[in-house]
């Protein structure tokens, strides 16, 4: 009979047979005693093998690491994030796996599944969106939130050097990552410009066609990534949990991972918030090196916090259909008290509310949220009514109330224009409108809190202690350019806000530069006629051909973006009223360049601190986008060129022709020329 020193010494020799020589020496050296589990840790690869296979119905039991605002819920939920502006958080697989082999380099065949869920806190209206990662450390340094998905920063985003595969499950627009829309699934490789991307949806075998899917539908989903070595092929899958494993996928793509991942690498996902909070949960993972992830047992996942809720409110109903005879003597009793009482909080509701679909807050909560619209709460005053600071009682969100004034000129018309153009409009650089609510004749709008407030207050009012630097107003031209191009070009319809104006550029916490304010703008389909046909606007900003054809256009609106750019840039409102007569900013800084002293019009507040190159050229665009001749102004799209560098500046005359002036009368001389 074997005794235990000598099965220990017949197993080490099993092992040591199959070894190369050079590694039998040092294991002969160790100590009979110790552990056979240990030695085997101590070879190469196989620690690796024991983790290259998990599955995860839930994650109670589960080995992750997590950073930030990444938490486990009770139930075995992964939850990414939750209600907290501007945070991330990760949950990374604790141990690195060997994706390469070690005789010729190549990345192993692998695959993983998923089951997410993305419930924002208004309907429609959420913040960014989350990652699967492949990344070559469990924690991301230096990453930002918001549109940078707490995977990268604004520094290293593009860099090789990143090595990181992500694969995004974007809910918002992003200009400047060439974001296809804000509901699209991509693959990225070391930056969040994705190198295949395409709107979030499955392919369905009855219709032979793809069908469309909304990440921020509350719904769980599920997403297949399947890397194949000998293909040089990624492809990712996606369909509602109830659907099985669609036969073709919604992206793929021929790249050869070799070259981006590391002999080992930790798998995970990120996530991150911005002001529109939203919850990103994972309710189930599986993974498998060569070969297929193994299928997830759905009906073992933990549910959503919302699934529950429903659960017990058709429970509720149930019991109160049951009582409703008993309860409709006492309630008899009461009905005149509730009527007294719920006649302060009275509201309306008509048939165009119930086509626009956007989120209605009560009258109750939006009066206890901003402390019954106190003066200390009040934001401002203007010609369309008063703006109240708020705070929601449920989710403790910061908002802004525009309170409309029953004796406003806006009025009910401009009322239905704003929810109608803002509902469904999603951009980082427009003012986003989370809901309305109404109540007899009063009107009001629900935004999203800009805790700086309006850029105008910056350029002029002495109060504010801080002074917009060159690149601060350069970063906020940029931004409201790219709103415009977004109402212009980029939706599937044509806005024309028609009041561009610094004081309807709002500013974040960060200093972003937000287009809000459109109670007077208009929609119309691409290539239609707007049909718009009365003057409106603010003085200073309003096109010459407005008045003389009251037809409003993307070429007003790039004529008073021009305006504004002057006025950022020279800090001085469009009519210097202070000169004798008044004058028209255009003209003061066209007759500054004719003078060749352009830099003189240049804000003195800024001493002298900025790129004289650089803001020379936001002048010269400036005076572009006022020609006073239409067709000689640039689209939104140039202008977005011209301001990245990749459009070259056309010439402009000294002499003042083709420049904007204010006069009509000189427009009408340039037209006729």
């Amino acid at each position: 009979m074997l005794n235990r020193s000598m099965v220990t010494h017949h197993k080490m020799w099993q092992i040591t047979t199959k070894l190369p020589k050079k590694k039998i020496p040092i294991l002969l050296q160790m100590e009979v005693k110790l552990p056979l589990l240990l030695v085997i840790c101590l070879l190469p690869g196989i620690t690796a093998t024991k983790y290259d296979e998990f599955t995860y119905n839930g994650f109670n039991r589960s080995e992750l690491y997590l950073d930030g605002i990444a938490e486990i819920t009770t139930n075995g939920l992964l939850r990414l994030t939750n209600s907290t502006e501007s945070q991330q958080g990760h949950a990374f697989h604790k141990v690195p796996l060997r994706f390469k082999n070690t005789s010729d380099g190549n990345v192993h065949s692998f695959s993983t599944c998923f089951v997410f869920a993305i419930p924002p806190e208004y309907p429609d209206v959420s913040g960014n969106g989350l990652a699967f990662v492949l990344s070559p450390t469990r924690g991301l340094p230096g990453a930002l939130t918001k549109q940078y998905l707490g995977l990268f920063n604004s520094t290293n985003n593009g860099n090789s050097s990143n090595h990181i595969l992500a694969i995004e499950l974007d809910t918002v627009l992003n200009i400047e990552f060439r974001d296809i829309n804000n509901n699209h699934v991509g693959i990225d490789v070391n930056g969040l410009t994705s190198l295949n991307a395409a709107p979030a949806s499955y392919f369905t075998e009855k219709i032979g066609e793809f069908k469309n899917l909304s990440l921020v539908s509350r719904e769980p989903m599920l997403v297949w990534v399947d890397y194949s070595n000998q293909e040089k092929k990624l492809n990712v899958t996606m369909s509602p949990i109830s659907v099985p494993k669609p036969s073709r996928p919604l992206l793929s793509s021929l790249i050869d991972l070799s070259s981006v991942l590391l002999d080992t690498m930790y798998i995970g996902f990120s996530s991150s918030t911005g002001s529109m909070l939203t919850s990103h949960y994972v309710l189930g993972w599986s993974f498998k090196m060569n070969g297929q992830a193994p299928a997830l047992n759905l009906s073992s996942l933990p549910s959503l916090p919302f699934e529950k809720h429903r659960r017990k409110l058709t429970a509720l109903i149930i019991w109160v259909a049951l009582g409703v005879v008993v309860f409709i003597a006492i309630t008899a009793c009461c009905i005149a008290y509730i009527i007294r009482r719920k006649a302060r909080y009275a509201e309306v509701l008509e048939e165009w509310e119930l086509e626009h679909r956007t989120h209605r807050f009560s009258y109750k909560e939006l009066f206890k949220a901003t402390k019954g619209f106190r003066e200390e709460n009040l934001l401002g005053v203007g010609g369309f009514g008063r703006v109240y600071k708020g705070k929601l009682p449920s989710s403790k969100t910061e908002i802004a109330v525009k309170r409309i004034s029953h004796d406003s000129k806006q009025g009910m018309r401009e009322f239905v224009g704003e929810i109608a153009s803002n509902s469904q409009l999603r951009h980082r650089n427009l003012v986003q409108l989370l809901g309305y609510s109404r109540r007899k004749g009063e009107l009001l709008l629900v935004y999203e809190f800009m805790s700086n407030g309006s850029l105008d207050k910056f350029l002029y009012d002495a109060n504010k202690p801080t002074t917009l630097g060159s690149s601060q107003r350069l970063k906020i031209i940029k931004g409201v350019a790219s709103g415009l191009l977004y109402l212009h070009e980029e939706w599937e319809q044509i806005v024309v806000h028609r009041d561009i104006k610094a004081s309807n550029v709002l500013l974040d916490g960060e200093m972003n530069g937000k287009l809000g304010d459109f109670g007077l703008s208009r929609l119309y389909d691409h290539g239609s006629d707007p049909q718009i046909t009365h003057v409106v606007g603010t003085f200073g900003y309003i096109a010459p051909e407005l008045t003389k054809t009251g037809r409003a256009t993307t070429s007003t609106d790039v004529f008073a973006f021009g305006v504004f750019i002057l006025e950022v840039v020279c800090g001085r409102r469009p009519i210097m009223q202070q000169e004798s007569p008044d004058l028209h900013l255009v003209d003061w800084v066209l007759g500054s360049w004719r003078n060749g002293v352009i830099l003189e019009v240049i804000d003195a507040r800024l001493g002298g601190d900025y790129d004289v190159g650089e803001v020379e050229l936001i002048l010269k665009i400036g005076l572009l986008c006022s020609n006073p001749v239409r067709a000689a102004r640039p689209t939104m799209r140039q202008v977005m060129q011209l301001l990245d560098g990749d459009l070259s500046l056309p010439e402009i005359p000294k002499d003042g022709m083709g420049i904007a002036v204010s006069s009509p009368n000189h427009a009408e001389e340039l037209e006729e020329s």
